[in-house]
């Protein structure tokens, strides 16, 4: 196989090739042990997070230490940018200090990307989730998920189900699924929660939670991103549990050998039942 180029910036998987994302599943397979090699010694990253975080915070803060970089969690709150500092202008001063990556989350669509083009030429970026345009850290480790457990995508079933409008998770994930060449990749989820169907490529569209899990191998549910909606876009929680939650009756009619996942945080009896979110699948 040939080798993939080396890529500074991890800003979205749009334009990640299959073999690129084969090649950091393998990496990720080496890496999968009690002790990895200190392949980031020396280095500094930085932690730049905008919006409240629990796994993708700590996440990569472990990743990056236990590989063996010195990690600085940016403290918002109490930074300069409270004072009216600009980002670039907190990125240069960071820079000037040595340090090497950046992982940054926040919540206006582009801000990694625009943080890229005017990185210094040894720094790199990583989108760690920006506003509701992409998450690739997170469809990358979705995608890794679902190979280690149901090997080549070829004859594998995906349902995305949820709120995927707001869903930079939803948008990842179908980026690095096609790139993979999943056999059937369905999106199912209420009118008012689906974008445009030319923002779907090559999805099959459900409208009902039914339809969309009979048979799948995966399934991938969504949080409610109330945070993102300008206006209520769901009667109730309960009518949504009702009408397109995951439960074991649900359940059932998938694959008997699918797997269940979710990015979180979950709201348990909103979009998966505590019996689905707990169970063996």
């Amino acid at each position: 196989m040939k080798p993939t180029p080396h890529r500074r910036h991890l800003v979205t998987l749009a334009d990640m090739p299959r073999a690129e994302m084969e090649a950091l599943f393998a990496l990720a397979d080496r890496l999968r042990q009690p002790r990895p090699p200190r392949l980031l010694d020396g280095r500094t990253v930085v932690n730049l997070f905008f919006e409240p975080s629990t796994r993708t915070r700590v996440s990569f803060e472990l990743a990056a230490m236990r590989l063996g970089a010195d990690v600085v969690p940016f403290d918002v709150e109490h930074s300069s940018t409270q004072k009216g500092e600009t980002l670039l202008d907190t990125l240069r001063n960071l820079e000037a200090m040595g340090c090497d990556q950046f992982v940054v989350r926040h919540k206006e669509n582009g801000t990694p990307g625009a943080l890229a083009e005017q990185a210094a030429g040894n720094v790199s970026i990583i989108n760690a989730g920006d506003g509701n345009h992409a998450h690739p850290t997170q469809g990358l480790l979705d995608a890794y998920t679902i190979v280690r457990h149901k090997g080549d995508l070829a004859n594998r079933c995906v349902a995305i189900v949820g709120d995927i409008l707001h869903s930079r998770v939803a948008r990842s994930d179908i980026h690095a699924l096609r790139a993979l060449g999943i056999g059937e990749l369905r999106i199912a989820g209420p009118a008012a929660l689906l974008p445009a169907a030319d923002a779907l490529p090559g999805c099959v569209v459900h409208h009902r939670i039914e339809d969309a899990v009979r048979g799948a191998d995966v399934l991938i549910m969504l949080r409610l991103q109330k945070e993102r909606m300008q206006h209520a876009l769901i009667a109730s929680d309960a009518d949504y549990f009702r009408d397109w939650g995951l439960d074991p009756v649900r359940l059932r009619l998938a694959h008997p050998e699918a797997i269940v996942m979710h990015p979180g945080p979950i709201n348990r009896n909103v979009e998966i039942a505590d019996a689905v979110a707990d169970g063996a699948q």
